[in-house]
């Protein structure tokens, strides 16, 4: 394809997922939209480039910015974070949350879903106290197909041998000839719908702990600050963010850092005297990706 038609696929991949798509990268295109091809009886993606510039197709540009979305996850991803959790956050929301015996966490571009059953299994394995609370894992993704393969549980052996303790696998999925099913004790503890980070569902309640790890990576400058001020929204005030390792909040008054276990998290900046006017105003160039992607 020409170096315009790449530059057509990667703003039309930024409107709808926020990805921001190197150029050196336009190969990509190639490899991931070839099912999309089949499956439109195209055989060439200058097809595809042709037939979405003379007339618009929500749902083909909606399943491309899907194929481009990268879903790179895996069960415990990332050992410090979930030590983290067990010693330092969890503990102290729970004991926080003693009295009301509720627990919210939001796993925020959640893929195929290890992230959100990793949570469900460490509770369960290290908090038997919490067992009879009202507990909600709500796990978000842009993605249709990735939040479909989240819901069914369903995991390949070469997904479940990445990260996922022998002892837990026996413990909480069953079998089924090459793929794993995680089981109903685990799987009641998760919710996944469908939704864009940079118009998240308009949550009843706010979330004790919010983890966004390894996705902001993917979004401009402009885009990771309308999302951290939204996420605030969203987080309790004694809650807590965790971003991937290499990620940051670049300086963002919403969002204290906390050193602790060798990794760090994010607490929110008090909300008190602050009205909604004092927000930082979304720029009018993030402002039309905030589209809602939920019924």
């Amino acid at each position: 394809m020409s170096a315009a038609d790449y530059g057509y696929l990667r703003r039309l991949v930024f409107g709808l997922s926020s990805n921001v798509l190197d150029p050196s990268h336009d190969y990509l295109f190639d490899s991931r939209l070839a099912r999309l091809l089949r499956n439109q009886g195209m055989s060439r993606m200058e097809e595809l480039v042709e037939h979405l510039r003379r007339r618009r197709d929500p749902l083909l540009e909606r399943a491309i910015a899907e194929a481009m979305t990268i879903n790179e996850t895996s069960f415990f991803r990332d050992l410090r974070a979930f030590e983290l959790l067990r010693t330092d956050l969890l503990p102290r929301l729970i004991e926080n949350r003693s009295s009301a015996r509720t627990l919210r966490i939001w796993s925020a571009a959640s893929s195929t879903g290890q992230e959100a059953l990793s949570i469900a299994i460490l509770l369960r394995e290290h908090f038997p106290q919490v067992l009879h609370w009202d507990i909600r894992i709500e796990g978000t993704d842009i993605s249709s197909e990735v939040v479909e393969r989240a819901g069914a549980g369903r995991y390949h052996r070469i997904e479940v041998n990445r990260g996922l303790p022998a002892r837990c696998l026996v413990r909480y999925f069953e079998q089924d000839g090459e793929y794993w099913l995680a089981r109903k004790e685990i799987r009641d503890l998760c919710r996944f719908r469908q939704a864009n980070l940079c118009a998240p569902p308009a949550w009843p309640r706010p979330f004790d702990l919010v983890l966004l790890r390894n996705v902001m990576l993917y979004f401009s400058q402009e885009t990771r600050d309308a999302v951290l001020d939204s996420l605030h929204r969203f987080t309790a005030e004694d809650g807590a963010m965790l971003l991937g390792v290499s990620e940051q909040v670049s300086g963002s008054p919403l969002w204290t850092p906390v050193l602790a276990g060798g990794t760090s998290y994010y607490k929110p900046a008090s909300l008190k005297g602050r009205a909604e006017k004092d927000f930082p105003p979304i720029s009018p160039t993030v402002q039309p990706l905030l589209r809602a992607d939920t019924p």
